[in-house]
């Protein structure tokens, strides 16, 4: 299906404005937000005339931090509820926020902001020889989350009664509309100490189980380590790394929204781009457009070294990244995406690259180079 930049550019800007998701949120927040649906970002002044440059440069951009504030106090809003009457049913929890919104790597305006709720009566944990100081309990950590999953529900639908409480999803509960100026996710889970957290006490080496509801288990998850890692990484790229998820995520959303099937998460792009080269990410802080030339190279590597990209961990180390062909065959569509924009951005700075293209991206990457894109 072919690729429409004026599409793209109209998605890009909804997507990052929130006025793709008006029916998510209070009708107050929405009014304002499409109020403010025509002012101009700092990126659509730049590259006039070059609409695949403004769309690879717009991409890599953070969400307005005042979008980012406003998801994190309701996702606040919604664990003080949680909070006030969990205890009188006998229930201790605590709050953290897990995935894109606390990384930083979120592309809309109006982002989902998960919430973990962790349960705290009870911890599990690694067995440990030298390490541990645990007392047994009679908790029975996936009973107890399902309770825990059952009263959120119930206080969810009570505090909230003109909002949309989702609870089909097997991890979270969904909950939006009504007066919230956010969608958030409420996690049921509970802390896991891990034997590098039974040495260090640093909760980045904390993990968290959290249920599925579905399935009838409970699984593991480090979000906070993975936070650490991906930020970590960010600032040796001079941030470039979170400029290239977001890249990849906006050019994987539009994609999908063409018609292409795209079964690669979110979670997995960045997993992917956290292996890139971070000094040539790093260029991007002079020239933004060498974060797109970094990214493409990376993708194009994997596609033709799909044993590398099968050796590839996510950054706690505790899984493959491409543990399912789909993934290879999302990442190989991921490829030729960012292959086509690259080719079209590079053509724009040009008039003679198009004489060069024969897939020889050395001369393109020298074109795109020789500019001075920076927000």
């Amino acid at each position: 299906m072919a690729r429409d930049i004026g599409k793209r550019l109209s998605s890009l800007k909804t997507r990052r404005r929130g006025t793709d998701r008006l029916g998510r949120i209070a009708t107050d927040t929405a009014s304002d937000i499409y109020a403010k649906r025509d002012l101009t970002e700092r990126y659509e002044q730049l590259a006039d005339g070059k609409p695949y440059t403004r769309y690879a440069l717009g991409s890599m951009q953070q969400v307005d931090p005042d979008y980012t504030r406003i998801g994190i106090e309701e996702a606040t809003r919604v664990g003080n509820q949680l909070n006030k009457q969990l205890p009188s049913e006998g229930v201790a929890v605590a709050f953290e926020l897990q995935g894109s919104v606390p990384c930083n790597i979120h592309i809309r305006g109006v982002s989902d902001v998960d919430l973990l709720v962790l349960r705290t009566e009870f911890v599990t944990y690694d067995s440990t020889p030298g390490l541990n100081s645990y007392t047994s309990t009679n908790y029975t950590p996936l009973a107890a989350l399902r309770q825990l999953r059952t009263s959120s529900e119930r206080i969810l639908k009570s505090s909230f009664p003109k909002a949309d409480v989702d609870t089909t999803g097997a991890k979270a509960i969904a909950i939006s509309g009504g007066s919230l100026r956010r969608p958030v996710d409420v996690v049921p889970s509970h802390w896991h100490d891990t034997a590098d957290y039974q040495r260090t006490y640093d909760k980045d080496d904390r993990g968290v189980k959290i249920l599925d509801n579905k399935q009838g288990v409970t699984l593991l998850n480090m979000p906070f380590r993975h936070i650490k890692l991906v930020t970590t990484h960010d600032i040796h790229a001079l941030y470039g790394l979170k400029k290239a998820i977001r890249l990849c995520k906006h050019v994987k959303n539009d994609a999908i929204e063409e018609g292409r099937t795209i079964n690669y998460s979110s979670f997995d792009l960045a997993s992917t781009l956290w292996h890139a080269n971070m000094n040539a990410f790093a260029a991007g802080y002079k020239n933004e457009l060498a974060i797109l030339i970094e990214a493409r190279r990376f993708m194009d590597e994997l596609y033709h070294n799909v044993d590398k990209a099968k050796s590839l961990l996510v950054p706690d180390g505790s899984r493959k990244i491409f543990d399912a062909e789909a993934k290879i065959e999302g990442m190989k569509i991921m490829s030729y995406e960012l292959d086509d924009l690259a080719k079209e951005v590079a053509f724009e700075q040009a008039s003679y690259a198009k004489v060069l293209y024969e897939h020889n991206w050395s001369e393109l990457d020298k074109i795109m180079k020789s500019t001075g894109y920076s927000l």
